[in-house]
């Protein structure tokens, strides 16, 4: 009697955590230029320096990435520090990227608060103006890559319109099931997804035990959050839980979602909210750690420091739930066509939620005087044509802005 096969082994992690910490701590350093630019250096850091993917794996995985919600070059860091060193290491990585931002925009939130009104409410309007500038090149770069013929023109238009009309989280909702829906008859031009065998070190009822961590989360969160009142920290852990689950794209996406979960409850003023997300283009690592700065203003009753670690942890931790629960199935999910449509159609409908939030809250807080529109403008044309790192453009609108004060 031939005995039965045994299933082959888990690999054994190839590093260590402090490793995979000291790699990202420097990425998190040093990693200025937004979410697109992340994904450069993760690949040259990780296949073309350190060999730790090659790049069908990274390409394969880059793809589970941007399949899923969440923050793509944090996820996809993530997924690295896991195939590294396992458990440990997938923390690493994620503390290592995030904590220098997260601590530089805790720093903000602080220091905001003490400079000189006159000069404090310049520099805010100025970290305004780069929201323009950038939210306008993130839409027209995702709209090149992300709408390349009319039928995702339509669903674009579609996402904006619900968006508009709705004009709250429901919209953004049913502006993505649109997106997904429609997807499924008009993008017949979509691509495959590619299918990939990923070096796992847990099987698939560790990730179904995952997803339904994901799945009550989620609940928790709708159940949780009100539409306005004072907030407390569950009640703030379920706006960005929520948000962090609902974000195709991340990045500049997540503009729209936590704008609706901290402005419009009226925890956060508009100026506050774009003076944050303009502070988060002139720090190296994720844009998500915006969440830090927010998390501090959003008056809690407790020590900033306690909103922002649970604004933080509540942001990224859908994403991330995701992203392992499906890693384990990703092949076989992959080899569906329409799984290619669906997401071609959601990533269409985000770019139309991206446009809404264009309008409003970015260009009406934003652009109060002919003077504004010109340094938003230049701020446009630095990152569009001339290629400016984004640093260099929050350093021109702030002190075009501080001047224009002055003059004024």
């Amino acid at each position: 009697m031939r005995p039965a096969s045994l299933p082959p082994a888990a690999p054994h992690p190839a590093g260590s955590a402090g490793e995979v910490f000291t790699a990202f701590l420097r990425l998190g350093l040093t990693s200025f230029g937004g979410p697109l630019a992340h994904l450069g250096y993760l690949r040259q850091q990780f296949v073309t320096r350190r060999g730790w993917l090659d790049e069908s794996g990274f390409a394969q995985l880059l793809a589970v990435c941007q399949f899923l919600p969440g923050p793509a070059s944090s996820q996809l860091s993530l997924a690295i520090g896991l195939f590294r060193a396992g458990w440990a290491g997938a923390l690493a990585a994620f503390v290592g990227f995030t904590l220098p931002s997260a601590l530089l925009l805790f720093a903000f939130a602080g220091l905001a608060q003490r400079l000189d009104p006159m000069l404090g409410a310049a520099l805010v309007h100025g970290l305004k103006l780069v929201a323009v500038a950038v939210v306008a090149h993130g839409v027209l770069g995702m709209w090149r890559q992300l709408v390349p013929d009319a039928a995702r023109g339509l669903i674009a238009i579609v996402a904006l319109a619900l968006a508009v009309l709705v004009g709250s989280v429901a919209g953004q909702l049913l502006a993505i099931g649109c997106g997904a829906v429609l997807g499924l008859g008009l993008c017949r031009r979509a691509g495959a997804l590619g299918v990939a065998v990923f070096p796992l070190h847990y099987g698939r009822r560790t990730a179904a035990a995952v997803l339904a961590l994901f799945l009550a989360g989620l609940a928790v969160a709708l159940l949780c959050l009100p539409a306005t009142g004072s907030p407390g920290p569950l009640a703030l852990a379920a706006a960005f839980y929520q948000a962090g689950a609902l974000v195709f794209g991340g990045g500049h996406v997540v503009l729209p979602l936590l704008q609706h979960s901290v402005v419009d409850s009226g925890w956060v003023t508009a100026e506050t909210f774009l003076a944050g997300y303009g502070a988060a283009q002139a720090v190296p690592g994720p844009m998500f750690a915006v969440a830090a700065f927010l998390g501090a203003e959003v008056p809690l009753g407790l020590p900033p420091a306690v909103g922002a670690l649970i604004a933080l942890l509540a942001l990224f931790a859908p994403g991330f739930l995701l992203l392992l629960a499906v890693l384990p199935v990703w092949s076989a999910l992959a080899r569906h066509r329409t799984a290619a449509r669906a997401v071609a159609g959601v990533n269409a409908a985000v770019v139309g939620l991206l446009l809404a939030a264009l309008h409003d809250p970015v260009w009406t807080q934003g652009i109060r005087t002919p003077v504004d529109l010109v340094i938003a403008a230049t701020g446009f044309v630095l990152l569009a044509r001339r290629h400016v790192p984004a640093r260099w453009v929050v350093l021109w609108c702030v002190a075009a802005s501080l001047l224009a004060s002055l003059a004024g």
